[in-house]
């Protein structure tokens, strides 16, 4: 199995989520970064669904990523749009840098990729340690749907030269005590009925009550927590299937 985000998973990513599309999180996060006038950091910044963006409105972004693949196609699409942010590999729970932030922003449950507690916690204390005092950290978080191991869905995206890639997502382990759940993905590229290639992932999520991560917030050193949903400010959630928001200061 290999990491997130190898090169299949990253190619199929950057065609079902392209720079430009929205869950209604780029112009939510653009409306809750306004006034910022600093610099703000988007660990794992993937393909730069959000960081070009963001970049175009004439923010101060750096952008992370742990996946090399990600991080090429993210370079790309800020080189064809003249773009040219601090780009790196790194992960959340050890990048160091000299710098502090004005914002840091995790959109699209990206941070439940660290599916292991104490990974998650290092996170946050590293986030902390990079923001300025009173520096904004906005993190979006997602609960689980799916209930069963061994559920399976298939997907299918046309690519260029008549390729077709495959994805095929089978719940193998979710695990209530330590709230994560791990999926096995199978990316496949086929043309005119032939396998060209080949791509296997494990893909562990964690999960967090509301009230649970809002303490965990205040645990390490944030405050005056506004928590939304759908990318409604302050719009407590009232279902699982919503997608949910914390935007938290850091107190130094």
């Amino acid at each position: 199995m290999s990491g997130y985000y190898s090169k299949l998973s990253t190619e199929v990513y950057g065609v079902d989520k392209p720079i430009g599309s929205s869950f209604g999180d780029v112009e939510f996060y653009m409306e809750r970064l306004d006034g910022v006038t600093g610099r703000i950091l988007e660990p794992a910044t993937g393909t730069g669904r959000m960081l070009v963006p963001l970049l175009e409105h004439n923010f101060v972004v750096d952008g992370f990523d742990s996946s090399p693949d990600m991080l090429k196609v993210c370079r790309q699409n800020c080189e064809q749009r003249g773009l040219k942010p601090h780009l790196f590999e790194a992960d959340m729970e050890t990048f160091s840098l000299g710098t502090e932030y004005e914002a840091i922003i995790i959109p699209a449950g990206t941070f439940l990729l660290l599916h292991e507690r104490d990974a998650s916690l290092k996170a946050l204390k590293n986030f902390h340690r990079h923001l300025k005092p009173g520096g904004k950290l906005i993190v979006d978080l997602y609960l689980p749907t799916d209930s069963e191991v061994g559920n399976s869905t298939l997907r299918t995206w046309e690519v260029e030269d008549g390729e077709v890639i495959t994805l095929e997502t089978t719940i193998n382990e979710i695990d209530h005590i330590n709230q994560y759940s791990v999926a096995h993905h199978r990316y496949e590229r086929w043309k005119r009925g032939k396998l060209l290639d080949t791509e296997l992932e494990r893909f562990a999520m964690r999960w967090y009550g509301v009230e649970e991560f809002r303490t965990i917030l205040e645990n390490h050193g944030f405050s005056n927590i506004v928590i939304s949903a759908d990318y409604t400010h302050g719009k407590y959630p009232n279902s699982p299937q919503q997608s949910i928001t914390f935007e938290a200061f850091a107190v130094k």
